[in-house]
Formats: structure tokens, C-alpha cells, sequence
């Protein structure tokens, strides 16, 4: 099983953004740091989901459980639905993803249980 951390960050709404990734499992420690396009927090959160699954998908077809701190992007992807326009397309290349999972679950977790990936995508507030 491939346990996945994520989590966006943004300075501005919109503003200078960045995602954290976190991979474990299955003998994978993987840790992401990237800047991504200037937007606002909760696109960055969907942003950050998205590029993990693709790392994720390079390791395995098989379980994966992923964890975030953002409620609605856990609500969307439990719920398979997301009012806002913008999240829809996320939401839509999300679910395509998760689809070559033998096995695929996500769990909402306070912050204070994803630090590595918070402390990631706040590394990648900074990079130039």
C-alpha cells in the first residue's frame, strides 16, 4: 500500500503557490517540493492531489490512501462532485486517475498530521 500526503499552499488569493507531496510505502520515500502557477489555496489543494497521483501511479496500480488536509477536496473526491466550475475540471482528471487504482481512498486529516507534505508545498512558496 502507497500512502500519499498532500497539500497546496498559497500566498495571495490568487497569489505565489506551491504543492507538497508526500509518498511512502512499498519501500518509497518519496518528498515533492514544486511551485506551481500563481492561484488561490483550494486549486492549489486540488493541484497538489493531481500531481501526487501521477507520481503515485508510476509506483503502483495497486493500493493507495491518500490524505489531505483540505475538506473540500476530500468532500469532491468522496462525493465525486464540486459545485465551483474551477474544481470541476480538477475534480474530473482526478477521478481518471484514481481510476487505475486496484484500490484507491482518501482521508480528510488535520494539519497537524500533514506536516511533511504543509512543510513542502510551503518550501515551494520560496523557490525562485
Amino acid at each position: 500500500m502507497i500512502e500519499l500526503y498532500v497539500d497546496g499552499a498559497s500566498a495571495g488569493n490568487p497569489g505565489k503557490s506551491g504543492i507538497g507531496i508526500f509518498i511512502k510505502g512499498e519501500g518509497h520515500h518519496i518528498q515533492l517540493s514544486e511551485k506551481i502557477a500563481p492561484t488561490d489555496n483550494h486549486s492549489a489543494e486540488f493541484q497538489a492531489l493531481i500531481r501526487g497521483l501521477e507520481e503515485t501511479a508510476k509506483l503502483t496500480t495497486g493500493i493507495v490512501s491518500v490524505r489531505s488536509d483540505s475538506q473540500i477536496v476530500v468532500s469532491a473526491v468522496d462525493n465525486e462532485f464540486v459545485k465551483n466550475a474551477t474544481y470541476k475540471k480538477y475534480l474530473a482528471e482526478i477521478l481518471t486517475i484514481a481510476e487505475q487504482f486496484d484500490y484507491f481512498f482518501i482521508k480528510w486529516i488535520p494539519t497537524a498530521e500533514n506536516r511533511a507534505a504543509d512543510a513542502l508545498a510551503k518550501k515551494a512558496l520560496h523557490m525562485p
